[in-house]
């Protein structure tokens, strides 16, 4: 039995999207030939929400180390709250520990708290051990680079210079990345000499069956609205950013023409956008209503920037007559609960770029609408497309998707675990 330490700071009951990956892979790890050790964070030391029904995910006898980290009620006054840089110094001590120890095949580094990575470095030289990236968002990001001071994100210019120096420092040496999307590798490849295409591989989330059955065995209730109510409840949960700006245009532009062409029927929608930040909780600045009252429709869109725990959230999904995902404008972008989505089996668009990774999976699933559009278009003619879609499935709801089982059984969880063995296999060959 090879050994794996898997390095995931974030991990449950934290309610975070960068833990899913490990969460839905520990269950089957084991039966494919590796014994895994996950190094996490203690939870109160967390700037994150949490959902202890996560735990129930996990199984019982799953191999979970947790360490401190230094207090953000302190690090804050020095600018700094990011929990990669606060537990650094925890990972390292503890790694040294569990690696002398364990004499672990391989280290796999599985967040989206960056600075964690450079210790990937430390620990080939020190003990030899290779050492794989799992690159779930970009860690030097050049997106906001050409954009003005007001779309980026706070201290952007410092926090950019970090990021380029250990971004480039540890791909340097890395023996392996996994990516969400193929875009991320290729631009690495593109920055990097040493990284090719035979270390890197593209394996997005799984969809977990498994937590709609715990769903279905526990009594919750989403506490945003009422799903006999006589309004037409849309739901969207993640992320906001000003890469969705033109996808949510679309959106609200098409919403306000079905208002000006019928509006007794276009008045009943009620647009939620859920978890939309990635502040701590009462903390998060409003991306998306803000461009509701651009296009006149603020009195049917709710923002609401906190996270809800994961479960709560799936219910939401499940009571919903129709699920919306906008997407970026980077083209690299794939939305990670894309897989939930299709889960809860509800009337689903999305509006993502035509060069997105959504497009085909929604194709081959027939699990939703995809509204696609090009970066060189314009809102109006986005809205357009939107709108249609609107009048289409106001027509046929409510209606279950006629999605295609065998077709998603490659985006499964205990698939996404199989090629994520394999490529362990293959790195450490």
């Amino acid at each position: 039995m090879k050994k794996v330490l898997i390095i995931s700071p974030n991990f449950p009951p934290i309610n975070a999207a960068d833990m899913h990956r490990v969460r839905q892979s520990l269950p089957f790890f084991e039966d494919m030939g590796w014994k895994a050790t996950v190094l996490a964070v203690i939870p109160k030391y967390v700037e994150m929400s949490e959902d202890p029904v996560l735990l129930n995910t996990i199984p019982e006898d799953s191999d979970v180390v947790r360490i401190k980290a230094l207090n953000s009620k302190w690090t804050r006054k020095f600018g700094l709250g990011n929990i990669g840089y606060r537990s650094l110094y925890y990972f390292l001590r503890r790694g040294n520990k569990l690696i002398r120890k364990n004499k672990y095949d391989l280290i796999y580094f599985s967040t989206t708290a960056f600075p964690v990575m450079i210790l990937g470095k430390y620990w080939k030289r020190k003990f030899g051990i290779p050492f794989i990236i799992d690159m779930q968002d970009p860690w030097r990001n050049d997106f906001y680079l050409d954009k003005p001071k007001n779309e980026r994100p706070p201290k952007f210019r410092m926090a950019y210079n970090m990021d380029k120096y250990m971004e480039a420092t540890t791909m340097k040496k890395v023996d392996g990345i996994v990516s969400v999307s193929p875009g991320y590798p290729k631009t690495l490849m593109e920055r990097y000499q040493n990284i090719t295409p035979d270390i890197c591989t593209v394996i997005p989330f799984g969809g977990a069956k498994v937590d709609f059955d715990i769903l279905d065995k526990i009594d919750l209730k989403n506490s945003l609205f009422d799903k006999s109510d006589d309004k037409i409840n849309f739901a969207y949960i993640g992320r906001g950013g000003h890469d969705m700006n033109f996808a949510l245009g679309g959106i609200f532009a098409g919403l306000k023409k079905g208002l000006d062409e019928n509006p007794n029927l276009f008045s009943k929608i009620r647009m939620y956008f859920i978890g939309t930040s990635y502040a701590a909780d009462g903390k998060g600045l409003k991306t998306i209503e803000p461009i509701a009252k651009k296009h006149g429709v603020e009195k049917q869109v709710i923002e609401i920037t906190n996270r809800l725990p994961y479960f709560e959230a799936l219910q939401v999904l499940k009571d919903s007559d129709i699920l919306i995902i906008p997407g970026s404008t980077d083209t690299n972008y794939t939305a990670s609960k894309l897989y939930p989505y299709i889960l809860a089996c509800k009337p689903l668009i999305a509006v993502f770029n035509e060069n997105s990774s959504v497009v085909e999976i929604l194709n081959k699933t027939r699990a939703g609408e995809c509204v696609t559009f090009k970066n060189e278009e314009t809102v109006e003619q986005l809205s357009y497309s939107v709108l249609n879609t609107y009048k289409e499935y106001l027509k046929k709801i409510p209606f279950t998707p006629d999605t295609d089982w065998e077709e998603f059984e490659p985006y499964s969880a205990r698939e996404a675990t199989r090629k994520q063995v394999d490529f362990f296999n293959k790195i450490l060959k």
